[in-house]
């Protein structure tokens, strides 16, 4: 018999909303401060703890687990006058480490978050050096608070030369040529705005080190509305370009000047274009924009005249796939490399600087880029060669490097792992309306079926793309099949994949999960299927456990949205209201009550067993989605257990490696149990097999997603 649920109060409580009758019976819970929500917590922490400590094969998985994770990881060189920057995790290691190597080779540690906090609760948000490698600003934040503090280090020293800075949340950073200035973000202080305001509003300033006066920069509606910023300077220390986004979205203000001067407005919101902008090397003013093409194109112009009516294109759209991102590569002929993305899986080739194709650079599979990097211009000997990270499905992060028409490895993750047998393939599934949908699948070296675990995103046109994860092959080691899908709404196929998955159309994101879920039971790859996703993956979820609870056999819901019709109300909310839409209109109301998960729960419904995490210092989603969500289902429901684990000290993001095998563990035993994975059961393990596929951020280090000097 099931140990009874934990008491919570059902309220009356019915609004009239543009004419709907909507129901919220649990709205004490959003309250973690209320003496009933305190009370509750406790109850369902120790249903819980003792309900996930009882799963079969928890010992096993571990054990694969930190297998898995102890490849440690490895990034791509940042070049700076001669001095490489990277991060690397080697096995044992909480975090990764930020290094620095000289001229000569050698070594050292710069930023390690464990020396800054040996409780493993301090993460490392971002990092960027000057461009003399002398300094270093780097962001930190703690107990997963995603706050962030910017300090700025001596690189030769290891002493601290400025900060902290608070108030640096998704600040980013640009220096200016010696090290002595830089280009910031920050929330506006206290008492600027109304209270519980700040997180809305931002500035950019111009900061000297060590100086207590920043100046502002200013322009013609650089503050109007606008929630986030980013900066970017020329190598040459003359061009300021300032980008503004509202909320979430996908729509660039940008602003184009000399540094010092005056900025000249380039984009609008009104104009609803995305657009990268940098100017390089040759002076030009380099555009990466979704303007009349959304696998997006490369544009230039001239900085003096940066207006959008004087973009003349360099490469067109590819309708095949994504521009993801470009780099200036120095030769005695200077080219461009283009990053893009087919399927989600990564391509990269050069190009002459007036457009023209000259070529691939081999990459070793199908897997996605971890990081793209060449050498500055003040690293001579190391010019003309690219840094490319590198993983896939089934390979830990390494570093390739591309130099005289071949692509050599130059690491490998630091730790010796090894790794099942596996398959996998890319495969193709039609969804409901009829659309091509594709998916990554990995199962054990042998016929099926299996249980399988199928995850994606499938919103603000995040990629999934195919990458190592430590908890997939858990599962498919473990006998299981793993299965991670492009859904509509995600940039797997460019920004019209991503409208097609929003706002008025988000019930095509469901629709896709369900597809593809059949999909995999029919063709006789899944015996019973379990559903994982977090954020805008747990409203993946939690939609298609109340729309087809009879095809998921388990479901974890990790940092989730919910309640469609408050969420705007609670933490970075409303933020989100492009993707989604607004509760205070009428229409957009109704799409948003067409799915919500929690004005979906129907009493006497057999729904999936069901594990909630959540995170106390979660600032992007508030926990009381899942509180409310859970007490809903386990009032509801006729089915599955429904548990809530809640974890303190921990947020949205980062963290560090024993809380990651912790989390994992509660997750994938229970998700096992319920499909009937034996965790205890080893799939044969080998060196890497040719039936493997070769493949291979809401952000430390460079992404290969942008523009401009590196």
């Amino acid at each position: 018999m099931r140990t009874p649920y934990p008491p919570a109060e059902r309220l009356d409580l019915v609004e009239d909303l543009h004419g709907h009758a909507v129901a919220d019976p649990y709205r004490w819970l959003e309250d973690p401060a209320d003496p009933r929500t305190v009370a509750w917590s406790t109850a369902q922490d120790a249903l819980a703890r003792t309900a996930l400590d009882a799963l079969p094969g928890r010992d096993r998985l571990e054990e694969r687990l930190r297998a898995y994770l102890s490849s440690g990881s490895i990034s791509v060189p940042l070049w700076r006058a001669g001095r490489a920057f990277f991060s690397r995790r080697l096995p044992g290691q909480e975090h990764a480490v930020v290094h620095v190597r000289e001229a000569d080779g050698s070594e050292r540690a710069l930023l390690d978050p464990m020396a800054m906090d040996p409780s493993g609760l301090t993460t490392l948000d971002t990092w960027v050096p000057d461009l003399e490698g002398a300094r270093i600003a780097y962001q930190v934040s703690i107990g997963g608070d995603e706050h962030s503090v910017l300090s700025v280090l001596d690189v030769a020293t290891g002493e601290l030369v400025e900060g902290p800075i608070d108030r640096c949340r998704y600040s980013s950073v640009a220096w200016l040529p010696g090290g002595e200035e830089f280009y910031y973000v920050r929330k506006v202080a206290p008492g600027e705005v109304p209270e519980g305001e700040e997180d809305f509003h931002r500035r950019v300033w111009r900061h000297r080190v060590g100086s207590t006066e920043d100046v502002l920069v200013e322009a013609p509606g650089l503050y109007e509305d606008h929630t986030y910023y980013s900066v970017r300077v020329s190598r040459d220390g003359r061009w300021l370009v300032v980008s503004a986004n509202v909320g979430t979205a996908r729509r660039d203000s940008v602003w184009v000047g000399r540094v010092g001067g005056d900025l000249v407005p380039v984009l609008t919101q009104a104009d609803d274009v995305q657009a990268i902008c940098w100017v390089e090397r040759d002076g030009r003013l380099y555009v990466h924009t979704t303007d009349g093409a959304p696998r997006w194109k490369l544009a230039v112009a001239d900085p003096e005249r940066p207006q959008r009516t004087e973009w003349r294109d360099l490469v067109p759209e590819d309708p095949g796939s994504v521009l993801q991102g470009v780099r200036w590569l120095e030769t005695a002929t200077p080219q461009l490399v283009l990053a893009r993305s087919r399927h989600a899986v990564a391509e990269l080739t050069l190009h002459a600087l007036d457009g023209t194709p000259t070529g691939e650079i081999p990459l070793p599979g199908k897997g996605s880029l971890t990081g793209l990097t060449v050498a500055d211009r003040d690293t001579p000997e190391q010019r003309g060669k690219v840094w490319i990270g590198w993983t896939d499905l089934v390979t830990p992060p390494q570093v390739h490097r591309f130099e005289g028409g071949e692509t050599v490895l130059e690491a490998t993750a630091p730790g010796q792992v090894e790794l099942p047998t596996v398959r996998s393939e890319l495969r193709e599934f039609a969804s409901k309306d009829g659309t091509v949908v594709r998916m990554f699948v990995v199962t054990p070296d042998r016929e099926g079926p299996f249980p399988t675990l199928v995850t994606g995103y499938g919103g603000f046109s995040i990629a999934r793309e195919p990458s190592y994860t430590s908890s997939a092959l858990a599962w498919v080691a473990s006998g299981g099949a793993y299965a991670l899908v492009g859904l509509r709404g995600g940039g797997e196929e460019g920004e019209a994949w991503h409208l097609a998955g929003n706002r008025a159309n988000k019930q095509n994101v469901f629709d896709d999960l369900h597809a593809a879920t059949e999909s995999l039971l029919t063709s006789g790859t899944a015996t019973r299927v379990a559903i994982q996703g977090g954020s805008n993956g747990g409203l993946l979820v939690g939609a298609a456990l109340t729309q087809r609870p009879e095809l998921y056999a388990a479901v974890g819901c990790s940092a989730p949205l919910l309640d469609m019709v408050r969420y705007e109300l609670f933490s970075l909310g409303r933020t989100w209201n492009d993707e989604y839409g607004t509760a205070d209109d009428p229409t957009e109301l109704g799409w948003l009550l067409g799915y919500s998960p929690y004005h979906h729960v129907r009493p006497g419904t057999a729904y999936p067993p069901t594990l909630f995490t959540v995170f106390d210092s979660d600032s992007r989603v508030d926990p009381l989605h899942a509180r409310k969500m859970c007490a809903a289902l386990q009032h509801a429901t006729t089915g599955g257990e429904v548990l809530l684990r809640r974890e303190t000290d921990v947020g949205h993001g980062a963290r560090s490696i024993s809380r990651t095998v912790a989390l994992s563990v509660d997750t994938l035993s229970f998700l096992a149990f319920h499909t009937g994975l034996e965790l205890s059961v080893s799939e044969r393990a080998s060196e890497p097999s040719a039936q493997r596929l070769r493949t291979v951020p809401d952000p430390p280090g460079p992404s290969p997603r942008s523009g401009g000097e590196r």
